[in-house]
């Protein structure tokens, strides 16, 4: 006999019933979304405002819709509440405050959508959950996540395009990621990797796979020949943009991009790949997605709900106020860094070829000074220092560095750096080259040019209370005819001596 979505009394400490087990999970979830707004907020804001992840605005509509189809599935089962869940939800909980310690929005937005679907899991049980997979899998997409690739794909995106130029007898240079034409100079922007479409195409294959396919390796051939198509389609616009301001203009070429790029390009992608993957779709409309009877072959025991339910509300409790303990412990820096005097460098007022400052967003001091040599090298140095990280006041993170947000300088490729430094070239107004070494310090560890080992080391500073004093260090020089900056930057850093001596110094831990 069919169970139908009925509301079951209070029994004891426990909720039964659809209605009972829903209640429970309603409070939980509401619970959730209150605690961390400010994650749940910022996620939209990131949806509403990023064109990268304005396909995150339908994923809840999706999930909804999803559930909807397995709803005559979902009548067959009762929920019950199921305190290995549990689990599932404390381990959302523990990632937020390794997120949170680490200054990791990522991590934190997908800790907010772990701790729901633990709460699902928790409050309506393992069938339940099982039923609702991919609907809960799902749930993933809602995370604004795949900046990491952005750089990768420039490069990528260049080469396609240096590729296409010379079969189509166009003389370019391709100098990181710019490409220098007879006709002008192009840069493949973050906006111009096809970031944004590999992400929405990721999340648009899966559900493909899903509605269309049952069988696995179909599913994956999907979703290799989706991506690799949307990769190289990205390529051939690049390529085309500048190929039209060769045959025309410049202007005309960028009319022709933002037309392509904003309205045709990703429809074209799509309607392609699913008119060849037409004929392969294995899964037949109507086909049910899951058989209830073997989910739940039997009528399941009373359980305490209430009892999960609280337990539940203990471990999300817990993540924010121990981060609030160990965000009021911190020690004082000794105020701004000192520019240190070096043997056979001196200050000087020469002027840069263009304006450069490094972003450091909520640094409590920011300090620079350009050095010169007996040989003519010029050299800038920046030291930030923080008394604490945290959120928007963080060491590394988007828009923040050599090349920040809104500076006018752009990253451009990668440059040489000593092991424990990292090395980047950037181009800035005039097409001025400058390359960067950047070490980063946080207490009394080691220098290091990882953002990753960055983010561990203020994570474990954090959750453990122990100093929190960071610091970035970068040592500049611009690119000029018969100056190499590379040597100029080896140059200072020989004579500087060891970098943590200078951080030590400016962040007062020696």
């Amino acid at each position: 006999m069919e169970r139908v979505l009925s509301a079951g009394p209070w029994q004891g400490s426990g909720l039964t019933g659809w209605r009972g087990h829903l209640t429970a999970l309603a409070i939980v979830a509401a619970t959730i979304l209150l605690l961390f707004h400010r994650d749940a907020t910022g996620m939209m804001a990131i949806w509403w405002n990023a064109s990268t992840y304005g396909h995150c605005l339908f994923i809840p509509l999706l999930i909804a819709w999803l559930v909807q189809q397995r709803l005559p599935g979902l009548r067959q089962l009762e929920p019950v509440a199921w305190a290995p869940g549990l689990l599932w939800l404390g381990l959302g909980a523990l990632a937020w405050m390794t997120g949170a310690a680490a200054g990791v929005a990522v991590v934190r937005h997908g800790a907010l959508v772990v701790m729901l679907q633990g709460a699902v899991i928790a409050l309506l049980g393992q069938a339940v959950a099982r039923a609702l997979l991919f609907p809960l899998f799902y749930a993933f997409f809602m995370v604004p996540f795949g900046e990491e690739i952005v750089a990768p794909l420039q490069l990528v995106t260049a080469h396609i395009s240096m590729v296409l130029l010379g079969i189509a007898g166009v003389p370019a240079h391709m100098q990181g990621i710019f490409i220098t034409t007879p006709n002008g100079y192009f840069e493949v922007a973050e906006a111009c990797s096809g970031a944004k479409f590999v992400i929405a195409m990721t999340a648009y294959g899966l559900l493909v796979c899903n509605l269309c396919f049952t069988a696995l390796p179909r599913r994956i051939s999907f979703m290799v020949g989706a991506l690799a198509l949307s990769v190289l389609a990205n390529g051939v616009r690049a390529f085309a943009t500048i190929w039209v301001a060769e045959l025309t203009t410049i202007d005309a070429a960028a009319g022709f991009d933002h037309v392509v790029y904003g309205w045709v390009f990703f429809a074209i992608i799509m309607t392609l790949v699913m008119a060849i993957a037409w004929p392969f779709f294995d899964r037949r409309p109507g086909d049910p997605w899951f058989d209830p009877h073997r989910l739940q072959p039997r009528p399941p025991a009373a359980s305490g709900t209430g009892r999960v339910a609280g337990i539940g509300l203990a471990l999300i409790a817990a993540a924010p106020l121990w981060i609030a303990a160990s965000a009021a412990a911190g020690d004082p820096l000794p105020g701004a860094p000192s520019m240190p005097d070096l043997k056979g460098w001196t200050r000087s007022d020469e002027p840069a070829l263009a304006p450069w400052r490094p972003r450091f967003d909520g640094a409590d001091y920011l300090g620079m000074a350009r050095y010169r040599n007996a040989a003519g090298q010029v050299v800038d140095l920046a030291i930030a220092t923080y008394d604490r990280q945290d959120e928007g006041r963080e060491l590394v993170g988007f828009g923040q560095g050599a090349a920040g947000a809104g500076s006018g300088w752009t990253w451009s490729q990668s440059a040489p750096a000593p092991d424990h430094g990292r090395g980047e070239q950037i181009t800035g107004p005039g097409q001025v080259i400058r390359h960067v070494v950047s070490f980063y310090v946080v207490g009394g560890d080691d220098p290091t040019g990882s953002a990753h080992l960055v983010k561990l080391e203020t994570m474990k500073a954090r959750l453990l209370g122990t100093d929190q004093r960071a610091a970035a260090i970068l040592v500049s020089a611009e690119e000029r005819a018969g100056r190499s900056s590379d040597a100029a930057i080896a140059a200072f850093l020989q004579d500087l001596g060891n970098v943590k001596d200078l951080a030590d110094r400016s962040l007062g831990t020696r």
